[in-house]
């Protein structure tokens, strides 16, 4: 019947079994996308939902499958030149490996989603997860293609032995930081928009931890780039957790001969005052309070005046009107802030020497 359309329509016969392959790919390849979107629209129907992940894995199958079936149709029913019957043949096994590597993986991808839906903190661990999966089964199905295709892969293992030695030793602080970002994705110390600060200094807030390294923003509006394996190995000070507010001490001094008492109600006044004046970043609970610490100064009585503050960088604004405020208020109540000062005690040599010498 083929061959009587073929010689009506004055086609040779490999012409004919040809376009009619390819017509089959074409409408396998349209019926697939057709049915992809379709279920692609059950998917965000079902989203958060239980049929969410399920329709996920569905919307994959229709465009590899269908194409396997009409090569799979074409091969065996219609007469095609030897050529296009080795590329077809070809094209169902590397299909095949597509479905073997490609759905399994789909599957476990789909798995990692579900649990950082269920639980947003683990969102970044799942991410390098799906890439490594990703990865490992990409490179399993390319080994079983070419085993396939009689490429013998020893030569190739061999070379890439002593071509990874010398390729990790090359990258090896490449490797560290790419490492140390996972372990930092994974255990969080650190989030982006927390505010830490390192035991080398650096300091600022977190904008992205990506697998070379950190990148904080200063309070100055400059980039900070870090590498991860130097973070992973830091003592980091996060003033983020386990929340934005933050106790701040000011060390107060004052001259030796004041009352104390009257000093930690001046203090407490002018505190109370900053609040009730709606200082900004100062906070009225916990209230302010006033410590005898660290106390008995070389020239001075040191007092802390603890107060309670918005978020880190809210420290600056408020120390700074807290010490304008407390210039003001303390010459008017009496209370000194003294000078250092030391006072030298001469032997009687000494006088004698600063005087001229003894008198004759």
């Amino acid at each position: 019947m083929l061959e009587d359309l073929a010689r009506t329509l004055h086609v040779s016969h490999n012409v004919f079994y040809t376009l009619l392959f390819g017509t089959l790919i074409i409408s396998s390849l349209l019926l697939g996308f057709v049915l992809n979107r379709v279920l692609h629209h059950w998917t965000r129907k079902f989203r958060n939902g239980r049929g969410e992940l399920l329709f996920s894995f569905l919307e994959s199958l229709p465009i590899p499958l269908l194409v396997l079936s009409g090569l799979y149709i074409g091969l065996e029913s219609l007469t095609l030149p030897r050529q296009y019957e080795r590329i077809g043949s070809k094209l169902i096994m590397a299909l095949v490996l597509l479905v073997i590597a490609y759905f399994p993986a789909k599957v476990l991808i789909l798995g990692l989603r579900r649990v950082s839906q269920k639980n947003p903190a683990l969102e970044r661990v799942t991410q390098p997860a799906t890439f490594v999966i990703r990865t490992v089964f990409a490179l399993l199905a390319i080994i079983i293609f070419l085993e396939n295709l009689g490429i013998s892969l020893t030569v190739i293992w061999t070379t890439l032995g002593v071509g990874s030695v010398a390729v990790a030793l090359a990258l090896q602080e490449t490797l560290s930081n790419f490492f140390s970002g996972l372990y930092l994705l994974a255990d969080g110390p650190v989030s982006p928009g927390d505010y830490i600060k390192l035991n080398s200094n650096q300091e600022g807030h977190v904008l992205r931890i990506g697998w070379r390294s950190t990148t904080l923003r200063t309070l100055g509006n400059n980039y900070v780039v870090i590498p991860n394996s130097f973070l992973a190995r830091a003592v980091i000070t996060n003033y983020s957790v386990p929340q934005t507010r933050m106790g701040y001490t000011l060390v107060v001094s004052v001259a030796y001969g004041t009352d104390p008492s009257r000093v930690e109600k001046v203090l407490l006044e002018i505190a109370q005052e900053a609040i009730q004046g709606g200082l900004e970043g100062l906070l009225s609970d916990p209230a302010p309070s006033v410590r005898f610490i660290p106390g008995f100064g070389e020239s001075s009585l040191d007092f802390s005046l603890n107060v309670q503050l918005r978020r880190f960088e809210d420290q600056y604004a408020v120390q700074s009107e807290l010490r304008k405020r407390i210039v003001k208020r303390f010459p008017e109540k009496g209370i000194e802030i003294p000078f250092p000062t030391r006072t030298l005690v001469l032997d009687k040599s000494a006088k004698d020497l600063l005087s001229g010498g003894p008198k004759s």
